[in-house]
This record gives C-alpha cells, structure tokens and sequence, in this order.
C-alpha cells in the first residue's frame, strides 16, 4: 500500500482538503514508479510554428484519466478499500478507476450514461467494473445516482474531476511534460492547452506548471468553465446545449474545487466547433498516426483553427483515444 504523507493523507476529507502542488509532485512519483511517461510528439502546424503534443491518448486505458483515479484509489485506507469504490463518468475516467482498482483488488462501480460510446461501455466492463447506467438524454442527474449508491453501500466517491486527489492525479502529466520539454525543447512549456470537460485536468495542470498559460478548451455551446471564468461565478450548460462528438466534455458545470484553482490563476477559456474537432481528429492520425476521439482533440483543434497562437514552446495534451472505430473511420474518411 502506498503510504501517504502526514499532511494529505487519506484520512483528510474530499470536502476540507484543497490540491496542492506538493500534491501533484507526489502524484507524478506514484506514476513514474507505474508506468512508462507518455510520448512528447513534436507537431508542425499547416500555419507555420511547432507545437509539441503528449500523447495521454496512448495511456494503458486510452486517457490520461488513469493518473487521477490510480492518485486516488492508491491513497485509500485498507477500510475504504475494503468499502470499494463509486464512480461517475462517460467512459475514460471509468477506464482508470476499473483499471487502478483491478491492480488494487478494489471493487468498483462506475455510473455511465446510456449512450456513452460501446467501445467505453465493454472497456470498463472487461476491466472488471459494475457499470450502472443512468439516461443523460433524459435528464437524469449521474451525481443523485451516485450519492444513492454510496449512501447505500458505504463505498467511497471517486469523482471523475471534483476531487482533490484527482486534480493532483492529473496535474502529473504536467510535470513529465515540463522535463520533457526541458530536454527537447529547450526549455519548459510557456503555454499549455487542454481539453476541457469539468476542469480537472486544466486546474491540475495549472497546479503543476504554474509558469505558464494554461488555455482550457471546450466544445461550442458546452463551454461552461469559460463562461464561469468570465463572470467570476460558476455557470451551467444550458439544457438546450447542442449535440456534441466529444462525449469526455460534457459535464453540466464544473465543481468549486476546480472553479477556485482554475480562477486564482485567471485562465481564460475558448470553444470549437464540431469541425474543427474533426479536422483536428483527422490532423493528429496523419501526422503523427494516432487515434485521438473528439474529446481528446479539442486542444489540438483550437491550434488548428488559429484561436491559440503556437510559440515553439506550446505544448497540447492529446488527451484520449477511445473512440469507436466505425465512428473514426467515418471521421477520417470525409472532410468538413
């Protein structure tokens, strides 16, 4: 079991706990002692300038969400292993929290909505996990659903972005990306942009990089951590919102946890359209040969369409490739 240090330890509340730097640091220790760093890709844009691209995509369950979850879980007293563990998410945070409690013997239940895509839904299952659906067309609340079954079971809420560990957890990927850098760059990144669903990645990675701009981008009409950005206060997305490819994006709004990290650095977010996630889709596989679903590439897509500038030591996280194959086919095969 990993021993955790004296000051955030696993007896500290998810409620009274804020993530810390220190916390990211001992985050990407657990990591480096579990797997292989992700590669840095360089990427030459169609405008000009270089833009370098770690690929989380290439992670053991597809997404960066493995290093939240393994933060998390591995910080778990023996009692609250023994209790298991509760999940809500549409599929990549699912992934790593099945993957780290399998390697843990944790038992873990993960709450998905019914049209999440196949390929997420049989990845978690095979992983191990009780998958309970929730019906997110219909309206229905995936975090109600979670609180019942925790209230019921006693297991612990390993929440997909509105948990400190969590948070800590992902913000490692910015500090294998900033030595990374430091060896092929010439330097550390000056700015950094992430796809962004409820903020966990964008608020860990400006916890771990707090040199540079960190730029969260969100799909068109989901982008609800930019418009709260803006007017100081968390905003919702709108039940109206459109639909959207990028299913790892859309959470209803983003948690104080995230929003505090995310506004005491005042980081600005921005949108992209469906096609220009596409065109960016499509960019990362003939370029640099990897599968990046529409989530994943957000960032990437941001670059391509000029709404980010690229310095020679901007970095993007490629931040998953679970998508399924007949819906990525379909992508690569047609333009626009």
């Amino acid at each position: 079991m990993t021993n955790p240090s004296p000051d955030i330890g696993p007896s500290t509340s998810v409620a009274t706990r804020a993530p810390t730097r220190a916390g990211v640091l001992r985050a990407a220790e657990k990591m480096a002692q579990l797997l292989p760093q992700t590669p840095l890709l360089p990427l030459e844009l169609p405008n000009g300038g270089t833009v370098w691209c770690k690929a989380e995509c290439l992670q053991p369950v597809g997404a960066f969400k493995i290093r939240g979850a393994w933060h998390r879980l591995s910080d778990l007293t023996d009692d609250e292993r023994s209790r298991g563990v509760i999940a809500v998410s549409s599929g990549n945070h699912a992934q790593g929290v099945a993957w780290a409690a399998r390697r843990l013997g944790i038992a873990a239940r993960i709450v998905m909505p019914n049209d999440a895509p196949q390929v997420k839904l049989a990845a978690t299952r095979e992983l191990g996990a009780d998958v309970v659906l929730y019906d997110r067309p219909g309206g229905e609340d995936r975090d109600a659903v979670a609180a019942t079954l925790v209230a019921q079971s006693g297991a612990t809420l390993v929440h997909a972005f509105g948990d400190p560990w969590v948070i800590e957890g992902q913000g490692s990927a910015g500090i294998e990306l900033a030595a990374q850098m430091e060896c092929f760059a010439d330097g550390g990144p000056t700015r950094v942009v992430t796809p962004c669903g409820g903020g966990g990645l964008a608020a860990g990675l400006a916890l771990a990089l707090p040199d540079a701009e960190i730029v969260p981008v969100e799909p068109d009409g989901w982008d609800d951590v930019a418009r709260s950005l803006v007017s100081g206060a968390i905003q919702r997305v709108p039940r109206d919102a459109p639909p959207t490819a990028c299913d790892a994006l859309q959470t209803p709004a983003t948690f104080p946890i995230n929003f505090a990290v995310l506004s005491a650095r005042g980081l600005r977010g921005l949108s992209v359209t469906e096609a220009e996630v596409r065109a960016a889709q499509r960019y990362a596989f003939s370029k640099l040969r990897l599968v990046v679903e529409p989530g994943g590439a957000a960032g990437l897509a941001a670059l391509l369409a000029g709404k980010v500038a690229a310095d020679g030591r901007t970095a993007v996280l490629l931040s998953g490739g679970n998508v399924d194959p007949a819906a990525f086919a379909q992508v690569i095969a047609h333009h626009g």
